[in-house]
């Protein structure tokens, strides 16, 4: 399994980016996918993740500002920034993992992240 992702970079707050992440070596439509970032100093933690078929979850911090989508032809999940915040400064990763219980788990699948900075 490889992940690629890109399409970080530096932006205005209130700006937006959008990233992307292929996928290679796996069955990808019957993955589960998600995006996840790491600031400075803290914890990994999740951004957004869309199982195979039904409805994406974000975080808290994220809803109404980012949309994950995934292209099943082309191997690709892609999360979709906008109205950027300082705040969301961070290296995000996407991730191939699984549902269970209504939740998204992380797999050993990572990507090699993109950095993304908000400037104010």
């Amino acid at each position: 399994v490889q992940l690629q992702a890109s399409g970080g970079g530096l932006v205005q707050a209130g700006g937006s980016l959008r990233l992307s992440c292929e996928a290679s070596g796996m069955l990808f439509r019957y993955a589960a996918m998600a995006w996840y970032r790491q600031a400075p100093g803290k914890q990994r933690e999740l951004v957004a993740a869309i199982p195979s078929g039904g409805s994406a979850n974000y975080a808290d911090s994220v809803k109404g500002r980012f949309t994950i989508s995934r292209d099943n032809a082309k191997n690709m999940v892609h999360l979709q920034m906008n109205s950027l915040k300082p705040e969301d400064t961070a290296v995000y990763y996407c991730n191939r993992g699984s549902y269970y219980s209504g939740s998204y788990h992380s797999s050993n699948y990572w990507g090699q992240g993109t950095l993304v900075t908000v400037s104010s």
